[in-house]
C-alpha cells in the first residue's frame, strides 16, 4: 500500500488518449438562471474545499492492485469473491481479491476496434444468473455492440456464445458513451453518445427518433427491445445506478463537465446541445431550458486541468462507513478525486480528496468488488481506495 504524492507530468490535450473526447475552447459563458423542470439543487462553483481529516480515519489512499493497460471498469456480484475487469483492448480479467489472474476470463480482442475512444468499454454481470456476462464494445466496423456471453465456469466465459442485444452504426469515431449497468427489474441500461464530431454535428441528442445521445434500456430476457429512456446527452462515458437514483457524468464540449442526479425515471432530457453544464451552449442564440434537467454539479475546464469527467460510483462498502452513500468522481486530465452526497434532492458534503490520495495519472474508470469496495482505473493501473486509520 502506498500514497501517491507526485503529480503526473503535464501533457497538452492533443497528447492525451481521447477517453472521452476533449475539444478545448476559450469561450466564457454566463450561467443559465432558468429553473429546470426537475428543479435539482445546482452549484456553479468550480472548486471544492479540501477535506479536513475525519475523526475515524487518518486519510484515504490508493492501494495498487495491478498494473494493466486501460482497465475501464471493474464489477462483481454482491458478496462474490471474484471480480471482473474489462480492459479496453477486448479482454475481461478475473480478480480474486489477491491478484489478477494471468489468463483472461474472456478474449474478444479480435472483434474489438481499440482506437481512441473506441474499444471494450464496459462489463456487467446479470444480477441473478451467474452464468451471464454483458459487454459494451466497438466492433471492427465502428458499430457499437452490446452483447451477452455465457460463462463456462467461475473463471471462463465462452467467446463463441455471443448473443447480440444491440448493434448500432456510428457516424463518427468519438462519443461512443460506453457504460452498461443493471437497474431494477433486470433491465440493462446503456449510455450512448451523440454520434461524435462536435457541437452535436448530427443533431441526435434532441432527436427522439434515434438512440444516439441517449440513455437506452434493454430487456435481456427475451426480445431486447432497445428503448430510448433518456436523451440530451453528449457523451455519457459513465453513469451509476444506486437503487432508484441515477448519477450521469456527461462529458462536455470544451468548457464544462457535468453530473446530473435524478430518480430513475424515463423521459429525462439532460439538455445537450441546448445546454453545456449550467450554461447555454450557444449563448448568442439564447436557449429555452423548459423541460430540461440541469446538472447538480458542473466543473469548469479551467479547474485543475479538467477536460473530460470520469464518473463515478456511490460507495456502499463496509470498510469505510464514514463515506457510505457518497458519490465519487474524477477527470481524465485532472486526475483528482472528488465527491458529494445526494440527499432528498440536494447535494451536500462536497469534498476534494486529492490532497490525501494524490493524482495517480489519467483516470478512466471506477469499479466495485463483491463487497462494494471502490476501485479506480487509470491508463496503466488498477487501484483500490482504502482508509488508513489511527
Amino acid at each position: 500500500m502506498f500514497l501517491f504524492v507526485l503529480i503526473a507530468a503535464c501533457s497538452t490535450p492533443q497528447d492525451l488518449a481521447p477517453i472521452p473526447n476533449f475539444q478545448p475552447t476559450t469561450t466564457s459563458l454566463e450561467p443559465i438562471t432558468t429553473t429546470s423542470s426537475a428543479e435539482p439543487t445546482t452549484t456553479t462553483t468550480t472548486t471544492t474545499t479540501t477535506t479536513e481529516v475525519l475523526a475515524h480515519f487518518t486519510v484515504l489512499v490508493y492501494d495498487e492492485i495491478a498494473r494493466m493497460s486501460f482497465p475501464v471498469q471493474m464489477t462483481a456480484r454482491p458478496g462474490a469473491t471474484l471480480s471482473y475487469i474489462a480492459t479496453k483492448d477486448g479482454h475481461v480479467w478475473v480478480y480474486d481479491g489477491v491478484e489478477v489472474k494471468d489468463t483472461p476470463a474472456l478474449d474478444i480482442s479480435a472483434r474489438v476496434l481499440d482506437s481512441g475512444e473506441r474499444g471494450l468499454l464496459s462489463v456487467a454481470l446479470h444480477p441473478t444468473d451467474p452464468s451471464r456476462m454483458f459487454l459494451h464494445y466497438t466492433a471492427n466496423n465502428d458499430d457499437t455492440v452490446v452483447s451477452e456471453f455465457s460463462f463456462l465456469d467461475d473463471f471462463t466465459a465462452d467467446s463463441e456464445s455471443e448473443r447480440v442485444l444491440l448493434r448500432l452504426s456510428q457516424p463518427a469515431a468519438n462519443h461512443n458513451g460506453g457504460m452498461i449497468q443493471f437497474g431494477p427489474g433486470e433491465t440493462l441500461y446503456v449510455g450512448l453518445g451523440d454520434g461524435g464530431g462536435s457541437a452535436d454535428r448530427f443533431n441526435n441528442a434532441q432527436n427522439p427518433g434515434t438512440l444516439l445521445g441517449g440513455l437506452v434500456t434493454l430487456q435481456v430476457n427475451g426480445d431486447p427491445d432497445p428503448t430510448l429512456f433518456g436523451r440530451g446527452l453528449r457523451n455519457p462515458w459513465r453513469f451509476w445506478i444506486d437503487d432508484d437514483i441515477i448519477y450521469v457524468a456527461d462529458v462536455g464540449q470544451g468548457s464544462f463537465e457535468e453530473v446530473s442526479v435524478t430518480d430513475l425515471v424515463a423521459d429525462i432530457n439532460y439538455g445537450w446541445p441546448i445546454t453545456e453544464g449550467l450554461h447555454c451552449f450557444r449563448p448568442a442564440a439564447g436557449c429555452d431550458t423548459t423541460g430540461l434537467t440541469l446538472p447538480v454539479i458542473e466543473v469548469n475546464h479551467g479547474d485543475a486541468r479538467t477536460c473530460s469527467i470520469t464518473g463515478g460510483v456511490v460507495y456502499r462498502g463496509e470498510a469505510i462507513p464514514e463515506i457510505v452513500g457518497t458519490y465519487f468522481y474524477s477527470d481524465f486530465c485532472g486526475g483528482y478525486l472528488r465527491s458529494f452526497r445526494y440527499e432528498e434532492g440536494d447535494i451536500v458534503g462536497e469534498t476534494d480528496w486529492t490532497d490525501q490520495v494524490g493524482i495517480p495519472g489519467r483516470v478512466i474508470g471506477f469499479g466495485v468488488d463483491g463487497e462494494a469496495e471502490m476501485y479506480v482505473g487509470t491508463t496503466d493501473r488498477l487501484l483500490k481506495v482504502v482508509a488508513l486509520r489511527r
